[in-house]
């Protein structure tokens, strides 16, 4: 991927584009002043489906106009703007400058709006009909896409209604989830468990430990390989928020559940990334939406 980000081929796509306005030029003045001897009734002696005639005629002005006013027009437009390799332009513009200017606009005049939310405690915002809309709002623009729009996620995407939190579900904590964002990491772990029935041991014995279907004999005979996963998951396999590892007593499985998926993620691992939003979202709009998601479980 890095032959696609050096400075080569900005330079390549340049140096085409300006050869390709310098080609324009040249063919229409080369065009311009070439003569073709015509026929005495004007025609150059081409003829198509037996009667049609291509005349010995010169371009119209108007044509030739627009053809001028497009090579001017682009050379103007690669003066001002960024458009010839790694050049930003006399202006200074570019579209994510451009984005960031409205972007700061809005937010400025919504302030106003988000002022009275500034105080109030998340308890008492997610109470608020005029709050919870504006949460739902921000909800549905930066986090449905994850957690789908009725915050129930799906594989791999935590369910928000559920009660079941990773990180903590008190307002700081998903204030602070929100904010930084967070990056889960389940590392494989076979090679710590042992054989291919090892793991499959360990596999049952996590089931049990949520009364979920599981073979009971090596469920029993999993449990002492248990002592890999108790590190984050606790010894009793409720879990660490610190880290943000799962409650395995609970029966909410958020990468499946049943034999093979346990098996495939002591194999394989797990890493999940939850975005951080506090480069898009002003700390006001954190606030609200904070307050939208801890109101989903805490109705």
């Amino acid at each position: 991927m890095s032959d696609f980000i050096n400075t080569f081929w900005a330079n390549y796509v340049a140096i085409l584009t300006g050869l390709s306005i310098v080609a324009c030029a040249l063919l229409l003045i080369f065009t311009g002043k070439k003569k073709v001897i015509a026929a005495s009734d004007n025609t150059t002696g081409h003829v198509w489906d037996e009667d049609l005639k291509e005349m010995n005629n010169p371009l119209p002005m108007w044509w030739v106009g627009l053809f001028v006013i497009t090579i001017v027009f682009a050379i103007l437009y690669l003066f001002l703007y960024p458009g010839l390799g790694q050049r930003e332009g006399s202006l200074n513009w570019s579209s994510r400058n451009q984005y960031d200017a409205e972007v700061a606009k809005a937010n400025e005049a919504l302030q106003p709006l988000y002022a009275r939310f500034d105080a109030m405690p998340v308890e008492e915002l997610a109470k608020d009909g005029k709050a919870k809309a504006i949460g739902e709002r921000l909800f549905m623009n930066n986090c449905a896409q994850c957690h789908g729009s009725d915050a129930n996620g799906s594989k791999g995407f935590p369910n928000l209604t559920d009660g079941d939190w990773l990180y903590g579900g008190q307002p700081d904590q998903i204030k602070q989830t929100i904010t930084k964002g967070r990056n889960g990491v389940m590392p494989p772990m076979a090679q710590a468990v042992g054989n291919a029935d090892d793991v499959r041991n360990l596999a049952n014995y996590v089931l049990s430990l949520s009364n979920s279907p599981h073979d009971n004999v090596r469920a029993q005979l999993g449990k002492s390989k248990f002592v890999a996963c108790a590190a984050c998951h606790g010894p009793d396999g409720k879990g660490m928020q610190a880290v943000g590892a799962p409650n395995l007593t609970d029966k909410v499985w958020l990468h499946g559940w049943g034999e093979q998926a346990v098996i495939s993620m002591i194999n394989g691992g797990k890493n999940n990334l939850m975005p951080a939003q506090e480069g898009r979202l002003t700390t006001s709009q954190i606030h609200v939406l904070t307050a939208y998601v801890w109101g989903l479980s805490n109705r």
